[in-house]
């Protein structure tokens, strides 16, 4: 018997079942979906159905009568968010931290990785790599303490050596204008070491053959890496942007509200969104304010990460993420 190979003995048609797209998928690759559900139960249970909750953003949340109980209010808590003046100056604070973030993080994440692996020194190179590396792993907790001892008004180190210098002490925890550099400065001691890694990595990647012809053709150490290793570096560096600034809405909350607690004086110059819902929460207990805080700040990242995408997929389409 002559057997049709569009017309297989047993089972489905292959025809029909490509007719059903997704189900000839399944079909065809039964084994590789089988080892994505548990990852796509996960993400369903924590990130897709807490999404239900978005709707306290329009409701005047009462404890008593629960979540769909409680009074609708429309769009109200957004308008009271922009209209007290709240929502821009924690909009400018979040995006001002972040961009400080992004730009001074990759700069000089990549002048300490040129730097290192410019270095011959082996023993050397790894000192220095674990030394930069090792403030990551330093929790926030204890980087609060390190930050208190330092900057405290009467036994801080900051104070011990000014009045070691008849110098008039400082109130750090008083002075806002200050945090704002304080902030970025330990941020950077933090995370350096870790984005220096990566590009360090990308660094190591790159072939020695460009190296050997630009010496054949004179270039010193400087034009080297400016015409090979920096051009060489900028997927790393489009890639790290992109993933940054899909949370660039989302601030460093532990770095906040470690370092800043719940120091009234410095909400001025150092509030985020995160701080904010989280005060909502804590203090006022406002779920439907923090809720549309929130809301807001996911769909403000959402939109900026689609239109940046874009913007780098039309300029050039090997360095987009989709």
């Amino acid at each position: 018997m002559i057997v049709s190979r569009h017309m297989p003995q047993g089972g489905s048609h292959p025809i029909m079942l490509k007719r059903r797209g997704f189900l000839y998928e399944i079909v065809t690759n039964k084994i590789l979906f089988l080892m994505l559900l548990p990852t796509l139960i996960f993400f369903f249970i924590n990130s897709y159905i807490p999404m239900v909750g978005i709707y306290y953003a329009f409701t005047r949340f009462d404890f008593n009568a629960g979540l769909f109980g409680s009074p609708f209010v429309g769009l109200d808590n957004f308008s009271f968010l922009w209209k007290s003046g709240i929502l821009i100056k924690l909009t400018l604070n979040t995006l001002g931290y972040n961009l400080a973030f992004i730009i001074f993080g990759n700069v000089f994440a990549i002048i300490c990785a040129v730097l290192l692996s410019e270095i011959r020194s082996a023993w050397f190179k790894k000192i220095a790599q674990s030394v930069m590396f090792l403030p990551y792993f330093i929790s926030f907790v204890i980087l609060s303490v390190i930050v208190y001892n330092l900057f405290n008004y009467e036994s801080g180190f900051l104070n011990t050596m000014l009045k070691e210098f008849s110098t008039e002490p400082v109130d750090v925890y008083n002075t806002p204008w200050a945090w704002v550099f304080l902030i970025i400065i330990f941020y950077l001691w933090k995370n350096l070491g870790y984005s220096m890694v990566i590009y360090l990595a990308a660094i190591t990647g790159i072939s020695e053959e460009y190296y050997e012809a630009a010496k054949i053709d004179g270039a010193n150490i400087f034009q080297r890496v400016w015409h090979i290793t920096i051009p060489m570096l900028k997927p790393t560096f489009v890639v790290l942007l992109l993933f940054s600034l899909g949370s660039i809405m989302k601030g460093q909350f532990d770095l906040f509200y470690q370092l800043i607690g719940n120091n009234g004086i410095l909400f001025n110059a150092t509030d985020i969104i995160d701080t904010y819902v989280y005060r909502s929460l804590k203090v006022t207990f406002d779920v439907g304010m923090a809720t549309a805080a929130g809301l807001y700040q996911s769909l403000f990242g959402f939109i900026l990460i689609i239109t940046v995408n874009y913007i780098i997929r039309k300029i050039n389409d090997d360095y987009a993420l989709f």
